[in-house]
Formats: structure tokens, C-alpha cells, sequence
């Protein structure tokens, strides 16, 4: 069985998305290039449209980068507790469904 990051013990478990953290963040750094990149555009007194555009982007990208951490989330860590049955595979699904819907909001 494999420990699992949850909310309610986070010094103890391992997320889920251990085994590609390499690649996440790498992601998160060319999002925090695209959030700086904005911030230089604004200092530059960039026309709103294209600051809007980039905004835009940099929006999706983050959303992209949730779904992708859902997914590992849902391969994971709902997968195995759906197999191992109980409270804690409601508990999981259940996780998962609110994050989703946050998601969703955003």
C-alpha cells in the first residue's frame, strides 16, 4: 500500500505526483515566466488587449496544469482507495468531486 498525501496529514504521506515532479515543475516555472512576463508588459505600458491575451494564456495554462494534477490525483490516489474499499474510498471520491468543482468555478 502506498502512502498517500491528504490534507489531514501532509509532514507523513507522498503526493501522488512524486514520481513527475520534475515535470511539474517545470510547468509551474514557465507559468511563473508567463506571470512575470505580464507583470513586464504592464510595467512597459503594453496596450490592454494584448496584457488581456496573455492573461488569457497564462489562465489556461494554469488550468491545464490543475487538470493534469487532478488526473494524477484521481490515477492514483482515488484509484487506490476505491480498490481498497471503506470510508476512505467515499472520502476520496468525495475529495475529488469538490475539486472538480472548484475547478469548474474558476
Amino acid at each position: 500500500m502506498r502512502t498517500l498525501l491528504t490534507a489531514q496529514e501532509p509532514e507523513t504521506a507522498m503526493a501522488s505526483y512524486s514520481a513527475h515532479k520534475d515535470d511539474f515543475l517545470k510547468r509551474l516555472r514557465r507559468i511563473e515566466g508567463q506571470i512575470r512576463g505580464l507583470q513586464r508588459m504592464v510595467e512597459q505600458d503594453t496596450y490592454c488587449i494584448d496584457v488581456l491575451t496573455q492573461v488569457s494564456a497564462a489562465s489556461r495554462a494554469l488550468q491545464s496544469f490543475a487538470l493534469q494534477l487532478l488526473d494524477e490525483h484521481i490515477e492514483c490516489c482515488v484509484r487506490d482507495a476505491v480498490a481498497e474499499g471503506g470510508q476512505e474510498s467515499n472520502g476520496k471520491i468525495r475529495e475529488a468531486n469538490q475539486a472538480i468543482a472548484r475547478l469548474v468555478r474558476s
